[in-house]
């Protein structure tokens, strides 16, 4: 049985036996959960973070290294960036529009759950701070607290120096090349415990999650789902086909192991090891192109968490009873997009994102309380369409770089001829 065919009856199993769990008593569950679901959930997800920070490093290392132009990579970098805004942006429009078809909230939601929920909001830190810390004055800190912008930006300083160096430096290129296999060696490895991993997550979050909370948020739930497919079948689908010229069944067909593995895990770097791989190995994208692409995406793109910003501050608009204008929309438009960047690396960055676009707009932050119940629950959707959006730049920059190298070639072949 391929690995593939595991996990999903994993998540199966673990969908059923979370929902059973919610009729067994709570010391029962608690136990279960304390000594049994968490720690297969966490061993499985410290084995794949133990391998994320090796591998981004490794790996931009070398896509940097052999791309041996600068001019390339400053290209590459302006269309990942703007494919990540544009589809922010796009996400957030879908998002604003479901929720108010769907219209989930209701007044007075948040006094019938009797505010069960408490949310300390957190501080964003300020953009320049952001953007100023991208540069390390200690790498080897920033590889120990996983500072993933700042380990980035590293790993591109050495691959240039690498891609400048040239043959003084072939012996260290070598060296990283084999780092490269034993990581993905590791990866393959950790992957064969995926389907116990994913069916103790999934089964601790719905058990967790509770069937009264589930109950009194259906709309809402509804609506996020909603948006987040929409997004995926629809925006992506059209970049790939229109832009990368490929056939988006067969695209989601490859990806979906790392789709499955980012549902279970709720994390976009802890399933980043296994998706560069997978985009690589079954998409056909290029490896210094998924090498710098993807894990950017895993720290600035954010598609599935702006949709989730966009419902949410649309339905506690509802349940607070204030009616959003037209201006109070675009800024939420504006101040999500630039905030996924902004905030970049921040732990609990959703939250934190949604209290800003919150802020901006006059809505009481006390509303998000309300929706932390089953934020878990859809973090796991949202984390693979996160992923799914970083494998989709990969793969149409990709397809736009061979097609601008084909050219390219197929220019000299003419003037040689003549």
């Amino acid at each position: 049985m391929s690995l593939t065919k595991k996990i999903l009856i994993a998540l199966v199993l673990g969908v059923v036996v979370g929902l059973g769990l919610n009729f067994v008593p709570a010391d029962v569950f608690e136990a279960l959960d304390t000594y049994a679901l968490t720690p297969v959930g966490q061993l499985f997800l410290n084995l794949i973070m133990m391998l994320v920070v090796p591998i981004v490093f490794i790996s931009i290392v070398l896509g940097v290294a052999g791309l041996n132009d600068p001019v390339q990579l400053g290209r590459i970098g302006v269309k990942t960036i703007g494919f990540y805004l544009a589809t922010t942006a796009i996400a957030l429009v879908i998002g604003l529009s479901l929720a108010y078809i769907v219209q989930p909230g209701q007044e007075g939601l948040l006094e019938q759950a009797g505010g069960e929920e408490e949310f300390q909001q957190e501080e964003a830190p300020p953009i320049m701070d952001t953007l100023l810390e991208i540069i390390p004055d200690n790498p080897i800190e920033a590889m120990a607290a996983g500072e993933m912008l700042q380990i980035i930006a590293f790993a591109i300083f050495i691959g240039i120096a690498l891609a400048k160096l040239g043959k003084k430096t072939e012996g260290i290129v070598k060296l990283f090349e084999q780092g490269n296999d034993i990581f993905m060696f590791l990866v393959t490895l950790v992957m064969k415990f995926a389907p116990y991993g994913a069916f103790a997550l999934i089964a601790s979050a719905l058990g967790d999650a509770g069937l009264e909370a589930l109950g009194s948020m259906v709309m809402y739930i509804v609506t996020v789902i909603g948006a987040l497919l929409i997004h995926a079948v629809f925006t992506y689908s059209l970049a790939i086909g229109l832009i990368g010229k490929g056939n988006p069944l067969s695209f989601y067909k490859g990806f979906f192991p790392a789709m499955t593995l980012g549902f279970s895990t709720s994390s976009s770097a802890a399933a980043l090891p296994v998706s560069m791989k997978t985009a690589q190995e079954a998409l056909g994208v290029r490896k210094s192109v998924s090498s710098f692409v993807q894990p950017l995406g895993a720290t600035i793109n954010m598609d599935g968490t702006a949709i989730m910003q966009a419902v949410a501050t649309v339905f506690i608009a509802q349940v607070y009873g204030v009616q959003l204008g037209f201006t109070d929309l675009v800024m939420v438009v504006l101040t999500a997009t630039l905030a996924s960047i902004g905030t970049a690396g921040v732990p609990g960055v959703g939250m934190i994102m949604l209290a800003m676009v919150l802020n901006q707009v006059g809505l009481p932050v006390e509303g998000i309380a309300l929706i932390i119940g089953v934020d878990r629950l859809l973090d796991m959707i949202r984390t693979s369409v996160n992923i799914t959006g970083d494998a989709t730049c990969a793969y149409v920059v990709s397809k736009s770089e061979d097609r601008k190298e084909n050219s390219a070639d197929i220019e000299a072949a003419k003037d040689s001829s003549r």
